[in-house]
Parts: C-alpha cells; structure tokens; sequence
C-alpha cells in the first residue's frame, strides 16, 4: 500500500499532469476549434451579407445587369457582372470612378440616354472592357484620353451624337489611329469646317490647333512716346523716346536674368523720336525735339558712349512728328515727317560723312506721319496729314527723287499709316483718331478699303508679324488696345484679345533667344513688355 502510495505520489510530482488537467485541457482545446469554427462561418456569411446586391432599378442576373429609369450610374453591382446595359435613363452626367469594382466586365452600353458630359475618369479601371456604346445621346464632345488603359477594346459606338469635330476631339482622331478598336462611320455635327464630314476620315492634320497670345512679361517704370528694335553685331537692342524726361533710352537683352535692362541713355529735350540706323556696323540715331531743334548721334565704339555728330536744318524740320529709315539702290535714307505749319517733310540721304538735304516734299500741309513702303516693287512714300487725305509718292529712278502719284481718296483725317504683307499681297493700316480706322489692299491700280474699325481715340494701328502669325493692334487713349489676328480665309482681321496700355503710342517685336516679345510705348503709364507665347489649344 505504501509502494502503491510512493508510485501515485511519484509520477505526479515528477510532472505528469492528473487526470482533472488533462480533461481541462481537452475540454479547452474542443472550445478554440468551435470558436473557430464559429469565427470562420460569421465571416463568411458576413462576406456575403456584404456582397453587393443588384441595384434599384436595375434588372440583374449571374453575369448580367440592365438598368432603366435611373437618375444616375449605381456603385452597387455585383462584381462579377460581365455585361452591363443602360438604357432610357435620365443622367446627363457619367462621374469619374463610375464602374469602380467590376473587373469582369466585357460589355457595356449606356444607349439613349441623355449624356452629355463624361469624367475623363469615368471608365477608370475597366481593363477587360471590349465593347463600348455610348450611342444615341447628348454628347458634344469627349475628353482626352478616356480610354486611357482600356487596351481591351475592341468596339466603340458613338452614333446618334452631335460631335463637335474641334481641337477638343482631335486626340479622338489620333487615337483612331493608333489604336485596334473599330468605330462606327459617325459625322461631325461643327464647327463649319468639318461640318457633315465623316470623323473617320479625319487626320491630325486636319486641325490647326495651334493659338497665341501676348502675355504680360515685364514693366518698365517710364513713359514713352515711341520704340523701336535694331540689330547691332549680334545683338538686339531697343530704345524709347521719353518726351516727359527728355531721353532716349536703350535697352538690351540680359542672357542671364531673362529681362531687358538699360543700355545707355542720350540725353535731349521734349523727346517724340530717337530713331535707330545702322550703316556698315556703326550705329547712329535721329534724335526728333519738339524744341532746340533735332540732332544726330553716332555710338563711338571706343568710348563706348554717343556723340553728336550733325544737327538738322531748324528751318525745315520745326515740329517732327514721324521718322522712317529705308534704302534705295544701296544708299541710305531717312525721312522727317514736319507737322508745323512753316515746316516741310524732308528727306536726308547719307554721303559717307553725314546726313544731307535730299528733298524737301510739299511745305505747309503738317505731315503726322510717314511710311516708307514698295509698291510693284518700286519705292514709295505715303504721307498723312492733318489738312489733307494720304498723298503717295513714287521714287523716280533717272531724277534718284519721289514724284507725287496720287492720294487715297475718302480718307480724311489720317493720323498715320503703316503697311503689311499676306502671300505677296499689299495691304495698309490707316489710323484715325476720331471716325473708322481702316485697312486697305492694294489692287494693282490703287488702295480699296477691306475693313473698317471703331477706333475713338486711336493714335496708333499698327501691324506685326511673327512667323505665319500677322497682327494689327489698334491703341486708344479712352480703352483698351484691341489685338486682331489676320484670318487667311476670311481675308480679314479677327479679334484675338485686349492689352491695358495707357495711351499706346507704338508697338514693335524683337525676337530673341528663340523668344518673341512685343514692346509697347505707353505716353500715360508705364511702357510695358509682353511675350509671345503659343498655346496648344487641343490640350
């Protein structure tokens, strides 16, 4: 019994555990598993409690899902819905992620229906998708790259829309052609140039997509009354007449800073013109007063400074009012536009020392402007004046002077006139300050008005001309300056935008570093600098 004794008592205590513990522990054991087991079976069932059921209004069945009457795209379908029908439905709208958590689906047709716009995120995630319809709605347009990552597809319909061929839709053409899914033959409801045309026919070319503008690029803290751009050895260079500081300034391109910064300066009185004109390498400028007379200065390379070389004839020249520089036959000429009633218009021609009296053309007639241009390639002149209508002279080869030709008739009141060419034609920009500023083409016989232009208080119609892109900016003292852009199929000017300048006097481009920039004299406010800039309007 005691043995018995010891051997019950031994193997307990060396570890073992007694019946009591291990049923314990069997029990406890038994428990987890249920536990488990239990655990297991809620979440399953809680994953199908979470499956989403087929949504109100629609019609659903293992891989297929129609949906009619509904006010916009349910988030609710099953996930493993293959084919996916709406039809009938009032949305106009198709939200960015709107087939989110269908990674199955093959086929999807939103058919009369009454979309008119589309997220460019709408059918983000849709992978598997090889039929697409979005036929018979309201849909003007669709945008870029929606079918982005949709490798897939195979068909897309777009019938029944009224697609506006535009820049907007041209990544539509060029994704036609690149990629393997077909579209049916749909027609371009605009603009009027494609216009009924079959947007399977199109080609990226066929859009001019490509737009500009003048963008505010730097201030300058004068006032000025006229620029002009001139090239001296590499380099461009512009300067203003400042009539209220009584300077010409220069300004050049700083290649490090991106922004024009002072030059040089000639000091003078009641500034209206510095004219730039270069001759062999050597810079000289006309200096226009309205008092103490006009001089002529010569850059001195060495002292790097200007030095007045000649003064000009007080007795011809009393009131400049316009400089033009040209050349003829090799020679160099400048003409002085006099707007005093004692005064006369003359030209100076250069006779390698220094400028001297050419011609004087008529007296007493206060010339305001003057334009140096060629007609039928022979050199012209075309005087405004405030007492009688635009006289055009012609340069008479054996006589080396300008013949009076003839005026352009019904055109009083011309302040100045400046000329443009378009594919060989001849056009002129007449300003006037009170009435309708005008632009003429010339006919082979005379100047025959284009269009007309409401131009109160306009002191300057100015074309330029960038590459294939012809403007004319109209300026005003009492609003803002009108920009027109030139419509080679029109053959006529367009708005193209509105610039605040106070005053505008004139306007001149510069091209630099593969940059063009506008440059625009302001007699109120401050001279302002704008870039020419493209914009890509299929973006």
């Amino acid at each position: 019994m005691c043995v018995s004794g010891s051997t019950r008592l031994g193997t307990e205590g060396m570890g073992y555990p007694s019946r009591a513990v291990r049923g314990w522990r069997r029990r406890k054991g038994w428990t987890f598993l249920v536990w488990v087991v239990v655990v297991s079976l809620a979440l399953a069932d809680g994953r199908r409690v979470r499956q989403p059921r087929c949504p109100h209004g629609c019609t659903c069945t293992k891989d297929n899902a129609l949906c009619e009457s509904v006010r916009s795209v349910p988030h609710t379908f099953p996930s493993d819905v293959v084919s996916l029908l709406f039809t009938a439905n009032s949305f106009d709208l198709i939200d960015e992620d709107a087939f989110q958590g269908l990674p199955h689906l093959e086929y999807l047709f939103i058919e009369n229906n009454k979309i008119a716009e589309i997220s460019p995120y709408a059918f983000r995630g849709l992978k598997a998708l090889v039929h697409l319809s979005l036929a018979y709605n309201n849909l003007e347009t669709l945008p870029k790259d929606v079918f982005k990552g949709m490798d897939a597809l195979t068909k897309v319909d777009l019938r029944g829309n009224n697609l506006i061929c535009d820049c907007k839709l041209k990544w539509l053409v060029e994704w036609m052609h690149h990629t393997n899914a077909t579209l049916d033959q749909i027609h371009c409801s605009g603009p009027p140039i494609h216009q009924g045309k079959k947007i399977n026919d199109l080609l990226p070319h066929s859009f001019d997509c490509i737009a500009a503008e003048f963008a505010t690029y730097q201030s300058l803290k004068f006032e000025s009354i006229s620029v002009d751009a001139f090239t001296l050895g590499n380099e461009q260079y512009v300067v203003f007449a400042q009539p209220f500081a009584g300077t010409c300034s220069f300004l050049e391109w700083d290649h490090v800073e991106m922004t024009f910064r002072t030059y040089d300066t000639i000091e003078s009185t009641s500034t209206v013109v510095c004219k730039p004109m270069v001759i062999e390498n050597h810079l000289f400028v006309i200096v226009a007063q309205l008092f103490g007379g006009s001089h002529i200065y010569k850059h001195d390379t060495s002292a790097s400074k200007f030095i007045k070389i000649q003064d000009i004839d007080i007795l011809k020249i009393r009131k400049p009012n316009d400089i033009e520089t040209f050349m003829i036959d090799g020679e160099s000429f400048f003409v002085i536009a006099d707007s005093s009633k004692a005064g006369s218009t003359t030209v100076y021609k250069w006779n390698g020392n220094g400028f001297y009296s050419h011609q004087s053309l008529h007296p007493w007639y206060r010339d305001t402007d003057v334009e140096y241009l060629e007609i039928s390639n022979k050199p012209h002149l075309i005087l405004s004046s405030s007492s009688q209508r635009p006289v055009v002279y012609q340069w008479n080869r054996s006589q080396k002077k300008f013949d009076r030709r003839t005026d352009i008739p019904d055109m009083e009141d011309v302040f100045s006139i400046k000329h443009f060419r378009v594919q060989g034609d001849l056009f002129i920009c007449l300003t006037r300050f009170i009435g309708d500023s005008k632009v003429m083409r010339w006919d082979g016989a005379m100047f025959k008005e284009v269009q007309t232009f409401p131009s109160r208080g306009s002191m300057v119609f100015q074309p330029v001309s960038t590459g294939n892109w012809q403007y004319a900016i109209l300026g005003s003292d009492y609003s803002l300056t009108q920009v027109y852009q030139w419509d080679t199929k029109r053959g006529q000017f367009v708005p193209s935008q509105e610039l605040n300048i106070q005053a505008p006097r004139g306007f001149s481009l510069v091209s630099i570093d593969g940059r063009v920039f506008l440059l625009a004299s302001s007699f109120k406010g401050k001279t302002q600098i704008y870039e020419h800039l493209m914009i890509d309007l299929s973006n």
